[in-house]
Formats: structure tokens, sequence, C-alpha cells
């Protein structure tokens, strides 16, 4: 007779209930949790791009790995997980309770006879008495047990540690519970109102007043996570939610206003800790409470936690220094920045619009080996690796911002207000880079004697100057002859090729004389060439700076060293800012420094459901590994004792106690 072929109801009851189906989910939600740790979660798509690429990006996202928590199939998977455990529970609880309350006491003498632990003894006692000496003694290890009169003697069921089953339903159920806690976080209600169409991601970088209520979450919003960034004086009543591309504002039930922010560092100048003082305040503006977050210290006020997450600029104003870097002339202008704010720089060429990005009061760089530093530590246009050599150190404030030309092609920018020393001499620095996810490549400026960037720059202008040219020839010409050759054809000669020599620097600097000797040189002449060349530009350079002093009406330049070195390291900066490609440069004088927090907002209703499943899983294990279940039979026959014991583990502390059974057995049978 063939068996009834299972219902497909039946079916998917057995799948969902099996052990197999449950352990293949918490598989894969186990992997998404490790993936969800390891890689940073709602991070804007830009972030994730730099770090991944184009292609990997798309692979990521279609995955739904930039916000796996709450990706569409997390959600599905432990909704399914639920479903599966709670069935299990559902199936075998029943069995659970009658397993804990039997005493299995119809075991028949032939199953007893074939336990692995047992123990015979002859006696001379009558079954009852040994019967009621043996109950005393269980019951005083902690046993329950039952007597039942069987065939002309006794049988004694014993049983301890029943509440080992109980860790076998408490953390089933711990996992119902942390999965439940799991969907009441995972944003549902809005999941659901976008796939109705009642909610929309917002993509357009626009004021948060000016976001639409379609992209806006209300306060009654039963879970969210965002974060929000309010410079000192200032206030907020949202958060954002940083949503696939784009972002939803969530509106709070009340105002964060923050006071004061403070920052302690480190003697290096590192992050120590920092705090917030805050105000907050109702809709109506009626004042709630005031109070100081912390890190690991939150506010917690109407379910929501408010967490002191990061910190960042506020809004600091700048006072700057300009100067053009392609004119011939050495004349800076005033300009005036707020960070977070644009302005416009207009020059004869093009227009440009200046967007300051970010301040940093402290920047803590490695300076390698102290006699290292100088040559390891940055790259410097055209570069040198960074050293291996740790020595870390507070090198001052800087400013970030970006130069957008009329295309709208942007080059970002990082310039520093204190100078670095750097092989003994000092440098301003500045910072340039095409993309964000490029390094950094540093332009240095050689500083004077007086510590201050005016005689670079007078050099600068004086040789990306025509018309100062063929005096600057002719004071080489005149310092390199003799005077018997003065007027000669040799003058002329050295003149022409002085002039030449600057021409072709002031057009693209070391790079394009180094093309003009590969294309008018032969090959075996070029190394010649080129250390002739170089020599006349480096004495050129020094008459320059003679006639930029005296245009200036400061006294001409001493012939040593330190002006030798500044002469150097003028012509190679001045080569780099070819590479720098910035038609000026910006020198942070002072500042007003406005600090702002981030805090981040969390409403988690589900927290204290998967603390309590957390709670349930402790004790589920504590039960399962700690509570011994271990059962005992004695079949008392006239003149014969059958001990027998049994444990779902067999371990060195069963076989000690079925030992010490055994030998309480035998002094209790004489």
């Amino acid at each position: 007779m063939k068996p009834a072929p299972h219902s497909f109801g039946k079916s998917v009851f057995e799948l969902l209930s099996s052990m197999r189906f449950a352990i293949s989910l918490l598989s894969i939600l186990a992997v998404a949790s490790i993936i969800g740790t390891v890689l940073k979660q709602a991070e804007p798509y830009s972030n994730y791009i730099i770090q991944f690429g184009p292609f990997w990006f798309q692979v990521f996202e279609k995955l739904g790995l930039y916000d796996v928590y709450h990706a569409g199939w997390f959600l599905l998977i432990l909704s399914f997980l639920v479903i599966s455990t709670s069935v299990c529970i559902w199936r075998n609880a029943p069995n659970f309770t009658r397993e804990m309350k039997s005493f299995r006491e119809h075991v028949s003498d032939q199953s007893l006879n074939a336990f692995r632990h047992k123990h015979e003894v002859a006696t001379t006692l009558a079954p009852e008495a040994l019967a009621a000496n043996a109950k005393q003694y269980l019951e005083g290890k902690g046993y329950k047990v039952r007597s039942l009169p069987r065939d002309g003697g006794v049988l004694l069921a014993a049983k301890a540690g029943s509440w080992n089953r109980l860790g076998y339903f408490l953390a089933h159920s711990a996992i119902v519970m942390i999965c439940i806690g799991g969907l009441m976080d995972g944003n549902l209600v809005f999941k659901a109102q976008q796939l109705l169409g009642y909610k929309k991601i917002e993509k357009r970088d626009i004021p948060q007043s000016q976001v639409p209520a379609i992209s806006r979450l209300s306060p009654s919003n039963p879970s969210f996570r965002g974060s929000v960034q309010i410079p000192e004086g200032s206030s907020a009543d949202v958060v954002f939610l940083n949503v696939a591309d784009g972002y939803l504002v969530q509106d709070l039930p009340f105002s964060v206003a923050l006071k004061d922010f403070r920052i302690e560092h480190y003697s290096s100048g590192q992050p120590k800790n920092f705090e917030s003082d805050v105000e907050l305040f109702d809709r109506s503006g009626k004042k709630i409470r005031e109070a100081t977050i912390a890190v690991n210290h939150p506010l917690i006020q109407d379910g929501i936690a408010i967490y002191q997450a990061s910190f960042a600029d506020g809004g600091t104003r700048l006072t700057l220094r300009g100067w053009n870097l392609f004119t011939p002339t050495a004349v800076s202008f005033p300009i005036d920045g707020t960070v977070y704010q644009k302005t416009t720089l207009a020059s004869a060429a093009s227009t440009y619009t200046l967007e300051f990005v970010d301040f940093r009061p402290f920047n803590i760089e490695n300076m390698g080996d102290e006699a290292e530093a100088s040559r390891d530590t940055m790259s410097v246009l055209g570069g040198s690796p960074v050293s291996d050599k740790k020595h870390l150190r507070n090198v001052g404030p800087s400013f970030q911002y970006k130069l957008r030309d009329a295309r709208g092609q942007a080059r970002e920018f990082s310039n520093y207000m204190l100078p670095l020393e750097l092989d003994g001499r000092w440098y301003m620095m500045s910072g340039v880079r095409d993309a964000p996810n490029e390094p950094l490549q540093y332009l240095r400026m050689p500083l004077d004697a007086d510590g201050k960037i005016d005689t670079f720059m007078r050099l600068r202008g004086a040789l990306l100057n025509a018309e100062l040219r063929p005096e600057i020839a002719a004071r080489f010409a005149r310092q390199a002859l003799p005077k018997e050759n003065w007027g000669t054809e040799i003058e002329e000669r050295l003149k022409f090729s002085a002039t030449q020599v600057l021409a072709l620097f002031a057009k693209g600097g070391f790079q394009s004389l180094g093309q003009f000797i590969e294309g008018g040189v032969p090959e075996a002449e070029r190394e010649k060439a080129a250390a002739t060349y170089l020599r006349i530009l480096e004495l050129t350079a020094f008459e320059a700076l003679q006639v930029a002093n005296r245009q200036a009406g400061l006294p001409p330049p001493t012939s040593d060293d330190a002006t030798g070195w500044l002469v150097r390291d003028t012509l190679s900066s001045v080569s780099d800012l070819f590479v720098y490609n910035s038609p000026v440069y910006l020198q942070l004088m002072q500042y007003d420094e406005v600090k702002a927090s981030g805090l981040q907002l969390t409403r988690s209703p589900g927290k204290n459901v998967v603390y309590f499943g957390s709670l349930l899983l402790t004790l589920g294990v504590f039960f399962m590994f700690y509570v011994r279940e271990r059962r005992v039979w004695l079949r008392i026959k006239p003149g014969h004792v059958l001990l027998a014991m049994s444990s779902a583990k067999h371990t060195i502390d069963f076989e000690n106690e079925f030992t010490q059974h055994a030998q309480a057995l035998d002094a209790l049978a004489k």
C-alpha cells in the first residue's frame, strides 16, 4: 500500500519547522552581519564609489550591502526566521514539556539490562525497605523520585536536571525575540510607504526647509537613526537619514540647541575627549532640559537617544591673503571667507568659484625620523615617498577649499597656516589634488630670513616678468664676464642665452627647459647642456632677486648660502606652480573658529526587545551547558537490585556520579 502523498501545505510546514532550514537562514544572517560590521553602513554613495570603483560599487549596490540591516532581503530572511523558529517552538514545545514531566517509569527490564551504565547487587532486604532507603538517598542528591510496584518488587524512577530542556526553548525563543527586534528597527514603515508611493528619497542638494513632505518623516516615526551637525550657538529640529543615493529628513519632537562644544587633546594634538552642552526645547519653544552629552554617555529624551558621535567645523571665519601666481607682480590682495560658503574670484582670463570646504585647528602629521623628516614626510609636487618611521607632530591649523573654473571643473586644496621646517629650512605648504580619492601633492614655498613669503613672491614675479628679462640678462652677463669683454659679441650671446633660458622657464618651468634641450641638443651633449642651462638659470635668478628688491625699495640680497638656497628653492617652487595649476595661492592669516558637534539621534524600540532576547539566549545557553539532565532507575526484586543510569552527555562528572550511586547502592543493599 503506497503512503499518501504530502500536501503542499504540509510540505511547507515541514520545511519551516525543520532545523536545517533555520540553520541555513541563520548562516546567511551571520555572513550578512559580518559584512555589515566590516563595511561602514549608510555612507553617502560617493564615498563607496571612491572606495570600490564604479564596477564593484554597482555590484555591492545591487546586493544592498551599503545598508545591510535595512535591505529588503535581510528583513525578509529575518521574517522567515521568526516564522520558522516559532513553528519549531510550537511543534516541539509540547514534547519538551511532556519530557520534562515524565519519569519514564514504563521502561522495561530488558531495556534496563541493555543500558551501558548499570550495576547489579544482591540483597537480603525486603524490596519495600530497600526502596524506601534508596528513595531517601536519591532525594538527598537532588533527584525527584517516583516509586512504582512492579512484578513482586519495586521500580524507582528518578530524574534531575530536567530544566536542561528549558534551555532549548529559551534559545529558540531568544532567536525569535532578537529577529522581531531587528524587524522593529528595520524601517518597515518607510519601506511600505516608499513601495506604495507615499514617500520618496530626496536626491537634490537643497536646504532642509525646502525638502518636500514626501521626503520627510514625521516625529511619530517608530524607528530611525540619523545624524546632524550643529554649530555652536545654533539649533536643529531635524536629522538626516542617508538612504541609498539620497537622504530623508526626520522631523524631531523637540529641538536641540548647542551652547558649547569642548574638545580635549593629547600632547601630540590628537583628540582625547569631546562633549557638548545642549539645551532641549519642545515645539512651542519651552525649555525641556539641559545636559552634557559625551562619548558613550548619551542623552535620552522621548525615547530618542542622542549620542556624541563626531565633531566638525561649524563655519569658521577666515581672513586670507591672496597672491596671484602667474602675474609678474608681487602684490597681495585681502579676501575673507567662511567655511561651507562660496565666493567668486575674477581675473582677466577667467572667473572662478571659491568653495571653502573645511577648517582644522590641528593637523597631526607623521614627520618621520627627525633627521629624515624634511625628505620623507610629505609628497612634494613631483615628490618623495612617505617615511615608514613614526614621529607624529601637530603642525598647526589648515583650511581646505575647492577652486572651480567656469566649466565646473574643480581642484581641491589644503593650505597650512604655519610654516614647516624641512631640510633645516622653512616653507609654506599647500596641498592639491584633482579628485578626493587621490593623495595630496604639496607645493612648498620658501620663507626668507624674516619668516615671510614675500621674497619668494617678489622673485617669482620677476622671473615671470618679460619686461625685466633684458635688464636681468644684462646684469648676469656683466657679472659673468670680465670688463674687457663688455660690449663684445660674447656679452651679446650670453645675454641672448640668459634671456632664452628665462623665457623658457617662465613658459613651463624645468619641464619646458628639458623639452627644449631634448629637441635641440644631441643626446651625447644633453647632460652638459642641462648643467649649463641650470647654472645660467640660477645666476640669472639671483640677479632677478636684485632687481625685485630694488623695485620694492629694499636692500640688495646678500651673497651667502641662505640666499643661494632661497633662490634654488624658489626656482623649484615656481617650476611646480605649473603642476599646482592654480591662479592664486591663499595664505591664512587669522581665523575665528566656530566648532560644530556631530550628534547621532536614534529611536530604537526594538533595542529593548533585542536585549530581552539576549537575556533569554544567555539563560538558554546556561541551562543547556550547565544543567545536566540525569535519570536513574532502580529495579528492586527479592534478593536482587539493578541500578541503571543515563544522561544526554556522558561526561567525567556523570561517570563519577554513577560510581557514587553504585557504591551507595552497595552500602544500602547490605
